[in-house]
């Protein structure tokens, strides 16, 4: 069974950082790509960034391009999110998922980011 556990949220100002982390437990060689996610109250998830496990190709949202930096450590089957001059509408809760080879997808419980205006 595959769970990501994410962490790393928190309340920021608006123009601050924050640094997300998510651990996959899971076998490395099963993840073809790890990505975040996101909601905002009232509003469907949508895509943030992706990072494929076999070659490191990395994709943005436009909205996070040139701000949020996605990144992983072998090592640890872990992926970051270094998120930078936050603005109030990167408010959300942020969910890590691991994509398998099979095209299933497994969602972690998520990690509120709140940023103050």
């Amino acid at each position: 069974q595959v769970q990501p556990v994410e962490s790393g949220g928190g309340l920021v100002q608006a123009g601050g950082s924050l640094r997300l982390s998510c651990v996959a437990s899971t076998r490395t060689f099963a993840i073809y790509r790890m990505a975040w996610f996101r909601q905002a109250p009232g509003k469907d998830r949508q895509f943030v960034a992706s990072l494929r496990w076999f070659g490191g190709l990395t994709e943005y949202a436009d909205s996070v391009k040139g701000r949020f930096t996605i990144s992983r450590d072998n090592a640890q089957n872990t992926i970051n999110l270094q998120m930078n001059s936050l603005k109030p509408e990167d408010t959300a809760v942020y969910y890590c998922a691991v994509d398998g080879f099979g095209g299933i997808r497994h969602f972690g419980q998520g990690t509120q980011v709140t940023v103050s205006s």
